[in-house]
């Protein structure tokens, strides 16, 4: 595994953020192209104005994953509450799975919550991301069962979290 480097993602690589994202998620089957969801995908720059967008870089600099965190009250939460940082849109370039970036991601937003004092990081999941809810389960995130949600009719995301 090359060494990795999780930093906010820089103006220059929100088009590839985007990319990367919408690839990952169409990789998995998990969107349709030009769905709604995708265009959000897409709008790295609309999440970096909005939320803290984090990104994984290997050692040449280029990027292999991302992650939109959010605050309680902000445009990109869903479920987190006070005390809690929420984490959406984690992605990994489908070329690069497997070389631990989305643990990478996902502990990076764990470092980032504890740095803001936050007690708990949650985050939604659709029902379909079994690979997704393994990784949140070996790190130590647990179902909420109470903040699972419909954005869409029949369509299900299950809520994780970790006590910090």
């Amino acid at each position: 595994m090359s060494e990795l480097v999780i930093r906010p993602a820089r103006r220059h690589e929100l088009q590839r953020v985007g990319e990367i994202t919408v690839a990952a998620y169409r990789a998995d089957g998990f969107i349709d192209p030009g769905a709604n969801y995708e265009r959000l995908l897409a709008d790295a720059a609309r999440r970096a104005e909005h939320a803290e967008l984090l990104v994984a870089v290997d050692a040449d600099g280029v990027v292999l994953g991302t992650v939109t965190i959010a605050l309680p009250g902000t445009e990109f939460a869903e479920v987190c509450m006070d005390g809690e940082l929420e984490f959406r849109m984690l992605a990994t370039d489908p070329v690069a799975r497997g070389r631990g970036v989305g643990e990478a991601l996902t502990r990076a937003v764990l470092d980032r919550a504890r740095e803001r004092g936050c007690a708990r990081v949650v985050m939604c999941s659709a029902e379909a991301m079994t690979t997704a809810h393994r990784l949140y389960h070996r790190i130590g995130f647990h179902r909420i069962p109470e903040r699972d949600w419909e954005p869409l009719p029949d369509f299900r995301l299950r809520a994780f979290a970790v006590e910090l």
